[in-house]
């Protein structure tokens, strides 16, 4: 547990570094929610219909693009070898790093939405619902891009494959944390068959993700 909780505090240390990259899924966040009213127009009610789909969008967008310093760094400076030849278990380390990632790139996209939502014409329940719905299907996102990421950490134009890898698999993810959102806002659906199944999906990809990923940089790095 010690080595983990190292492994966590070195991988935030050096994502809020500058240019580390923490910063840089939240510019984008930032960038798709205050462009988004200049391309849907002045219709407030509009505006307000389609926000929660749009910081959605916004979100697995911006946890893609930071998804390839994940295992990237590590394999460039040779700290992956490391890590791969340690006493701990890789599936471990993996979802170590996955959380460290997570709490550095994907909780701050959280904390933004609330300010975020007032661009859009969200009120307060409707800014409310959303960032639930993201605390509880960013890290399904973050688990089922890590697979991409270590299947992509070792193979030529990773970057490209990891996003046709990880999209398909996020999809779910967006689905349901919109119909979740839009739910606690409009009805007439309930709002807990939804946001049931999103917290099932991050529960599954919190399980399976760390394995997966661990067998890929295993045979990646043999």
């Amino acid at each position: 547990m010690t080595a983990l909780a190292a492994l966590v505090r070195r991988d935030i240390r050096i994502a809020l570094r500058v240019g580390g990259g923490a910063l840089i899924g939240v510019l984008f966040f930032l960038t798709v929610v205050v462009l988004m009213p200049f391309a849907v127009g002045p219709d407030l009610a509009q505006l307000a219909r389609l926000g929660p789909a749009i910081l959605w969008l916004g979100a697995l967008l911006a946890s893609l693009l930071t998804l390839d310093r994940l295992f990237m760094a590590d394999h460039e400076d040779g700290s992956l070898d490391l890590i791969t030849m340690s006493r701990t278990p890789l599936e471990l380390a993996c979802a170590a790093k996955a959380l460290a990632h997570w709490l550095a790139a994907g909780l701050p996209l959280i904390v933004a939405t609330p300010v975020l939502g007032l661009l859009l014409n969200l009120d307060m329940v409707a800014t409310g619902a959303v960032a639930l719905t993201l605390l509880a299907g960013t890290p399904a996102l973050t688990f089922t891009g890590m697979i991409g990421a270590a299947l992509a950490v070792t193979l030529h134009r990773g970057g490209l494959l990891m996003a046709v890898l990880v999209l398909p698999l996020s999809i779910p993810v967006l689905i349901f944390g919109v119909a979740a959102s839009q739910a606690a806002i409009t009805g007439p659906l309930s709002f807990g068959a939804p946001f049931s199944i999103l917290c099932a999906l991050s529960l599954v990809s919190l399980v399976i993700g760390p394995f997966a990923a661990a067998a890929s940089l295993k045979h990646g790095l043999d």
